[in-house]
């Protein structure tokens, strides 16, 4: 019976992801955030699982990914799409022409312009299926980890949401700023750059200096800035791992 209960987990990051579907196309962002950060939350309890139950199998591996694809790659690409929209003041599908191109397809019109965010997702589905046959990434990450990819891509409505900054929300809402943050997010998901796992095999600092640093900056940095933090906590993440290249293995 053991060596179900990873499995159940996952399967709960899941079911965690599809609830945020519905709410991110009916336009509650903070609880389709929420529900994201319970599926990622979820995520990081089944491996630790099946390590300390000693159940580790193909199977975990294969249904992990899955899950993710569904709360860490499709609700941000989701997002990203209805941020596009309020972008261009349209919505992700719309029933009457707002713009010259907009595109009729099997009844629906859509605005093209939109499907960019769509990019996170596929890009989203790539890395993780790399993820799966790389043997390497057992200590350290290739790439932005889809979890991390998708609480960037989350904070951005958090932000509009919360921080009552217009200043912010007038970037935010930019169609141009959206788009350079899909392709960037496309790129970190997939390079070849190392980042440290916050995986801890030993509690002393020594050896975790660098995962102790960060933990205590993002504290710092989300009791400052709250939700705008959450950008400044992922490039820090990637300029602390790209420091410690060498020790990363």
């Amino acid at each position: 019976m053991k060596k179900h209960i990873p499995n159940l987990v996952t399967l709960a990051n899941l079911f965690c992801g599809c609830i945020a579907v519905i709410f991110v196309l009916n336009d509650n962002y903070v609880l389709g955030a929420l529900f994201v950060f319970l599926g990622i939350f979820f995520d990081f309890f089944d491996g630790l699982l099946a390590r300390k139950l000693q159940v580790q199998s193909d199977l975990g591996i294969q249904l992990d990914s899955l899950a993710d694809m569904v709360t860490s790659g499709l609700v941000p690409g989701l997002v990203m799409c209805k941020l596009i929209g309020l972008a261009i003041g349209s919505s992700f599908i719309v029933s009457q022409a707002d713009w010259n191109d907009t595109m009729i397809w099997l009844g629906f019109k859509i605005q093209p312009i939109v499907l960019v965010g769509l990019l996170i997702t596929l890009a989203s589905a790539y890395r993780l299926a790399k993820f799966n046959i790389d043997e390497d990434q057992q200590t350290y990450f290739k790439g932005l980890p889809t979890p991390a990819n998708a609480i960037l891509i989350l904070s951005l409505p958090l932000i509009m949401e919360f921080q009552n900054s217009d200043a912010m929300n007038t970037i935010i809402l930019n169609k141009w700023f959206l788009i350079i943050v899909t392709l960037l997010s496309c790129y970190l998901l997939n390079g070849s750059f190392k980042l440290f796992a916050l995986k801890f095999k030993t509690w002393d600092f020594k050896s975790n200096a660098m995962r102790y640093i960060f933990i205590i900056l993002c504290i710092v940095l989300l009791v400052v800035l709250q939700f705008a933090a959450i950008p400044l906590i992922i490039l820090t993440y990637i300029v602390l791992s790209l420091l410690s290249q060498k020790s990363i293995v």
